[in-house]
């Protein structure tokens, strides 16, 4: 595993959580000392809920608790929280999910999900870096660095992922190019600072304000909701940040500290292969996309909730190589869909929202159809985008249900494979696979469907003698 972040770290606890020996080398020192993303959705939860860690997560996450609003004004000072989006039509609100969506600085989650990779029996080596690989019929030998050390050493291993960043090195050495709109907008500025703000904001607490002064407009992240901000603007990096600071806030603040000052550019881009033998790229080294709603950290969560059981499915023996080619058929598509979404939207409280683009629900749940993949049948009934109506289709992440009162249909899958169905689970349960009943609207009396232990739904049908047949043939490739 190379790459200590967000990403690195999950696949990680989804390869442990398989019982697959894992060693992640990271070349930075620390974990990552910025907030960068902030935003984790439902689906994330989702993921870290089979790993046994949202609750972890949640206190992690306590600070922004209440910050869910959005908030726009002159200032800080004069600014006005907006109500929380809601869903357009009638009807009762859909309960999507047995999680809700958490705020939390990735300089606060990475080192929780650290220790929990370390607990959980990885071996976490920072300091070190991929120096080089290369790979053959049976495995990877790498060439290690310890910069604490100095000393060189060999890792031989099976398979590598490369969560390695945007830049990646190991995308780079595999020479597998990108596609995409390439830079989107103009250049930006994050400006990371310390005041202590909690009287000014207090009752109009926000996850995001946009502050329209024209001395310095640009919108302003919450990280913990009182002392730790990120100020989001364009210009020049060289200024008074101090003093522009203040005025776009409206009000002295006497303590601000300026952390640091990151210029980035926004960019729209997608590898054109996310695996090259026994190299898989994930996160950021797989696609880029401008920050909204810190799309780019959740897509690469689900990248490693998706490959991590198929590469332990296939180190045990389980299933054939060629079920690795799923990943790049079915994560590929959605890190375009992904990345295409959030380079379609800006953030303006004033603008009517397309109606081409996705429901908010749809990428906060994950709600993407496989086009291809590891799953059998035909995809005739196709899932909507601009609509959150998930049916338990084929290819999707099955839909919440309550099945008791804490276990969900989200809950029956992972580390192995289930089946929910409207019949008698006795009919169904065979060569190891679980059944639970499923009274739910989406299905017919007599119909089962065949869960994967991503949570996807790999078949639909009335049978009780095939979905162990359909899962031996996709795990043979």
């Amino acid at each position: 595993m190379v790459g200590g972040g967000l990403v690195g770290l999950t696949t990680a606890l989804v390869l442990r959580h398989h019982g697959v020996e894992v060693t992640l080398v990271e070349k930075r020192a620390t974990t990552s000392p910025q907030p960068k993303a902030r935003r984790f959705h439902v689906r994330s939860l989702e993921i870290f809920r089979g790993l046994g860690l949202a609750e972890v997560v949640r206190e992690a996450a306590r600070d922004l608790a209440e910050h869910d609003h959005m908030a726009t004004g002159h200032t800080l000072a004069e600014a006005r929280q907006l109500p929380l989006w809601q869903p357009s039509g009638s009807g009762d609100p859909v309960e999507i999910s047995p999680e809700l969506p958490c705020l939390v600085a990735q300089d606060v989650m990475e080192p929780v999900l650290r220790q929990a990779a370390e607990d959980a029996g990885a071996r976490v080596r920072f300091q070190t870096e991929l120096t080089s690989f290369a790979q053959d019929a049976d495995g990877v030998s790498a060439e290690l660095h310890d910069h604490r050390t100095g000393e060189d050493t060999a890792l031989r291993a099976a398979f590598v992922v490369a969560a390695d960043g945007a830049r990646s090195p190991v995308r780079s050495a595999l020479g597998i190019d990108r596609s995409g709109r390439g830079a989107i907008g103009d250049p930006s500025v994050n400006v990371y600072f310390h005041a202590d703000l909690s009287d000014v904001v207090r009752g109009r607490e926000f996850n995001l304000c946009k502050l329209e002064h024209p001395a310095l407009p640009g919108a302003l992240a919450s990280v913990d909701g009182r002392y730790r901000w990120v100020f989001m603007t364009g210009g020049e990096v060289e200024r008074d940040w101090p003093a522009l600071l203040r005025t776009a806030l409206g009000v002295p603040a006497p303590d601000l500290e300026v952390r640091s000052v990151l210029p980035w550019q926004a960019e729209m881009l997608v590898a054109d292969r996310y695996s090259d033998g026994r190299v898989h790229l994930a996160g950021d080294a797989a696609h880029v996309m401008p920050p909204f709603a810190a799309l780019g950290a959740n897509t690469g969560i689900a990248d490693a909730h998706n490959l991590g059981w198929k590469l332990a499915a296939v180190l045990s023996g389980a299933a054939a190589p060629a079920l690795l080619d799923s990943y790049d058929a079915e994560r590929r598509a959605a890190g375009w869909f992904t990345a295409d979404q959030s380079s379609r939207r800006t953030w303006d409280a004033t603008t009517a929202p397309d109606p081409t683009l996705a429901d908010p629900f749809v990428l906060a749940a994950g709600a993407f159809q496989y086009p291809a993949g590891a799953f059998a049948g035909d995809l005739d009934d196709v899932e909507p985008v601009t609509e959150f109506a998930p049916a338990g289709r084929i290819a999707t992440r099955i839909p919440h249900r309550w099945l008791d009162t804490d276990l969900s249909t989200l809950d029956i899958a992972g580390p192995g494979w289930a089946l929910a169905v409207a019949d008698d689970p006795q009919r169904w349960a065979a060569d190891g696979i679980p059944a639970h009943r499923l009274d739910a609207d989406f299905l017919a009396p007599g119909e089962g469907l065949l869960i994967r232990p991503d949570d996807v739904i790999a078949w639909r049908g009335t049978d009780p003698t095939t979905p162990a047949t359909v899962r031996e043939k996709l795990l043979a490739g």
